[in-house]
This record gives structure tokens, C-alpha cells and sequence, in this order.
């Protein structure tokens, strides 16, 4: 009988794991020493986000069938060496740990502002005339920190398809979204993008984001406001010289449907907010990791506001938004797998120069000791532009120390690096942030001749590199 593919996958996942963890050090064998641990262990981690980035574009058909399983894989990678090194009561610590202080709230946030961004409608008709074009993707941009990067992608992704669906000129306007609206303009808030409110949840205060990339971000969505409304009405007028399209959807008045959302939204905001000030002191012991009062206060106060929004919201205008659980899914799946196979390589980092890792801590590091803020820059968005930037933004956030008091402080430059890496440099590709490929989908099945993923390539390297030159010069020391 043929082995199933659960089957092989189990069974590689074992084998390895077996020989990964045939042989722990006694240092290891207590606690998780990142210094005593080889680099073998930081191959699940690797090849989970390798997967990720490589699976929807080389073997689309397995991956959308099996991403579950896959990640799944890597991680039993991770758990069963645990498990022999550490003894099932400190495996079940060291994962516990990441699930239920950094997985639940992550994954529970998304979930609350993904569900109620999707209930939200903007529904009418604009006609896509360079200066209302440039105005759509100013609010989106402002909204992205707010209501984070998908559900801003979300909600105005279609609006302005309709508006531009008579222009024969229209790849540009995706991009440019794509550069805005789901990556740059999320870099103001923990809610705006994944890898911030991962800071958050490791002690970054809520504002302080805010205070120190307004000024990049400000730079960054002039240039490009700019650039685009230049480029499009250039493009406009090309299109007015030709004989016209037929317009598939006349103007109609702009009106916002599922408004109650907004409130949700605010709901949420608060919650996070709370949890950040309030400190009761009270906690609550789950296999040996302690979890504040305020945290599930919090996490309880996510779910409401997501099945409120599905109580609240019609159907027929989650329709108009395609809206669809597949993205929130896969999401969850892969990111729990990417919580656990995290574990040993953050433990890795901890150990700093006597970690397996020191050889990357010299890149980043001066001859002093001191951290270099351009290297951290351009290191975190690099890898961010071809891996998930929220594990990129953790990887360097514990490279850099770990300790967020000291990072927002002594070495607030510092973070605001890693930070502007993760969230600007995410549009590099199309594969850099999750709402870049939903956004490139959605086009696509509109009509829109997106570039390939070298194409896109193109676009952000003759436009995105040049300006975070720009931002390194003025803001990064």
C-alpha cells in the first residue's frame, strides 16, 4: 500500500527529530541553553519559512492542500527533541509558553479586526480619476494602522478596482496600493501590522511606534502619494487619448455599510490598550507559564468583538467583500507551527556571541559592542521581503537584546530599525506581508495584468529600494 502523504511527512518529522535529539547536552537537558544548542536546530524554523515563502509559487497544489500538514511537520521537528532533551514537562513549558503568551494573543487580534474590517462596506461607485485615486490610497494608508494592513487591503482593495475598471492603465494603481496600504501604512501602531503587535506583546509600549516611526512613515507615504498621483495622471491622460472602455460599474454614491463594525474595532483598540496599563498583579498558572489577568481579560474581550461582528454584520456584505475564512486559517495553521519551531531558535539568540548565531550578532554589531542600526535596517527587511516579516521582526528584536525597556530607551534606534525593516521592506515582494498576495489574487481575478513575482520585483526595486536609501540617510543611526 502507498504511504499517504501524512504518512511520509509523519515519518520524516520523526526520523530527524530522533536524530537531532539522540544526544542533548546535560546544559540542554535542564533548560533550554541557546549556547549549547548546534544549528541543527534552527532547521525547522528555516525550512517552515522557506515553505512559506516558495509553496504558493513553485507547488501551489500541494501547499493550498496541505499547508496544515506541512507545517505540522516542522514542528514535530521541533517538539520531539524537546521532548527527549527536555522531558515531555519541560517540552510542554517551552511551548506553552510561545502559544500561550505570544500565539493566542497574536492570532486572537487578527482574528477580531480581520472579522470586523470584513464586515465593513464601501459600497458605490468613484470614477478612478488621478486625484480621487491618490485620495483612496491616503485613507488606506491612515487606516492600515488602525484597523491593520488586511482588513484596510480588505476593504478598499475592491473599491478601487471598481473606480479604475474602465482605464486601460491600472497595474500601477495595485502596486502602489500594495506599497501603501498593505504594508507602509501599518507601521504606526501594534494593530497596524504583525510583527509591531508581536513587540507589543514582548513589552514595547502602545505609542511608542507611533513616536518613533511617524517621521519615516510620514516620508515614505509623501514620496510615494506623490510619485503615484505624477505616474497616474500621466497614465490618465495616455487612457483619455484612446477610445474609451465601457465602464462596468457607473458612478454611484459612496456609501459605508456595516458601520457597528467600527465600534467593534474600537472595542478591540481599548482592549489592547487596557491590557498595556492595567496590571492587577493577578495571574493564572497553565503548565508552568503564568498568565496575567489583564492578557486573558484581553484575549476574551478578542473574541467577543468577533462574534459580535458576525452577529452584527449582514451576510450579504461579507459577500460584497469576498470575504472568506481560508486567509485567517492558514494564518492559524501556520503560524502556530511558526510559535513552536521559534522556540529553540530564540533561546539560539539569547546566547548572543556564545550562541550558534554569533557569526550574524558580529554583522550587526559594531567594534565596540555597540548595535548598528543600518545593518539591523536593512538585515530585518531583506529577510522580511522574502520570509513572514513578524518571525523576521522577532529573530532581531531578540538579536538586539530582547529586552524591550532597554530597546525603547538606550536603544531606541535600534528597534526603530528592526521595526521600519519588517513593515516598510514587507512590499518588496509579493510574498513579504500576508495582504500582498490577497491583494495580488483579488486583482488578478478582477482583470488586472499583475506582474509576475519578478515583474513586481521590478516595481519595488526601481521605487521602494531608492526611497529606504532615503530613509536610512535621514532617520536610521
Amino acid at each position: 500500500m502507498k504511504p499517504t502523504f501524512t504518512g511520509r511527512l509523519t515519518a520524516l518529522a520523526l526520523s530527524f527529530a530522533g536524530l537531532l535529539a539522540t544526544a542533548p547536552s546535560p546544559a540542554a537537558a535542564a533548560s533550554l541553553d541557546g549556547a549549547t544548542l548546534g544549528i541543527a536546530w534552527a532547521i525547522p524554523f528555516a525550512g517552515l519559512l522557506l515553505c512559506i515563502a516558495t509553496g504558493p509559487l513553485l507547488f501551489p497544489h500541494v501547499w493550498h492542500k496541505h499547508y496544515g500538514l506541512i507545517g505540522a511537520g516542522w514542528a514535530l521537528l521541533v517538539v520531539v527533541p524537546l521532548t527527549l532533551s527536555l522531558g515531555p514537562a519541560g517540552a510542554a513549558e517551552a511551548v506553552a509558553h510561545a502559544v500561550l503568551l505570544e500565539y493566542l494573543p497574536f492570532i486572537l487580534m487578527l482574528f477580531a479586526l480581520y472579522t470586523a474590517a470584513g464586515g465593513i462596506v464601501v459600497a458605490g461607485n468613484l470614477h478612478g480619476s488621478p486625484g480621487v485615486n491618490t485620495a483612496l490610497l491616503g485613507v488606506g494608508t491612515a487606516a492600515a494602522s488602525v484597523i491593520g494592513t488586511t482588513g484596510a487591503s480588505m476593504i478598499l482593495i475592491r473599491p478601487l478596482l471598481r473606480a479604475n475598471d474602465d482605464r486601460r492603465s491600472r497595474v500601477h494603481v495595485v502596486v502602489f496600493f500594495i506599497f501603501l496600504v498593505s504594508n507602509i501604512g501599518g507601521s504606526l501602531t501594534p494593530l497596524g501590522d504583525p510583527p509591531l503587535f508581536l513587540g507589543f506583546l514582548r513589552g514595547v509600549d502602545f505609542f511608542w511606534t507611533t513616536k518613533a516611526l511617524l517621521g519615516p512613515t510620514l516620508l515614505c507615504a509623501a514620496v510615494l502619494l506623490a510619485l503615484f498621483y505624477v505616474l497616474d495622471t500621466v497614465l490618465y491622460r495616455r487612457d483619455g487619448a484612446q477610445k474609451p472602455l465601457r465602464d462596468p460599474t457607473p458612478d454611484k454614491r459612496i456609501r459605508l455599510l456595516g458601520v457597528a463594525n467600527f465600534a467593534l474595532i474600537g472595542v478591540a483598540v481599548a482592549a489592547i490598550l487596557m491590557s498595556g496599563i492595567w496590571k492587577p498583579g493577578i495571574e493564572v498558572t497553565v503548565l508552568g507559564v503564568h498568565v496575567p489577568l489583564q492578557n486573558i481579560v484581553r484575549e476574551a474581550v478578542m473574541i467577543g468583538v468577533g462574534l459580535a461582528s458576525l452577529a452584527l454584520s449582514k451576510a450579504e456584505h461579507r459577500r460584497a467583500n469576498g470575504f472568506d475564512w481560508e486567509p485567517i486559517r492558514e494564518v492559524a495553521k501556520l503560524f502556530a507551527a511558526i510559535f513552536v519551531c521559534i522556540v529553540p531558535v530564540l533561546a539560539m539568540l539569547q546566547a548572543g556571541a556564545s550562541g550558534p548565531f554569533a557569526a550574524i550578532v558580529r554583522l550587526v554589531t559594531g567594534p565596540a559592542g555597540e548595535p548598528l542600526p543600518v545593518a539591523y535596517f536593512w538585515l530585518t527587511g531583506l529577510l522580511s521581503s522574502f520570509l513572514d516579516n513578524a518571525p523576521t521582526y522577532l529573530v532581531f528584536f531578540e538579536l538586539a537584546g530582547g529586552d524591550p525597556g532597554i530597546l525603547m530607551m538606550k536603544l531606541a534606534g535600534t528597534l526603530a530599525a528592526i521595526s521600519m525593516g519588517a513593515v516598510f521592506m514587507g512590499a518588496n515582494t509579493y510574498i513579504g506581508n500576508a495582504p500582498n498576495f490577497m491583494v495580488y489574487a483579488i486583482a488578478r481575478s478582477s482583470g488586472v495584468p499583475m506582474p509576475s513575482f519578478f515583474g513586481y520585483m521590478l516595481w519595488s526595486g526601481a521605487i521602494l529600494l531608492p526611497l529606504f536609501v532615503v530613509v536610512t540617510v535621514v532617520f536610521v543611526r
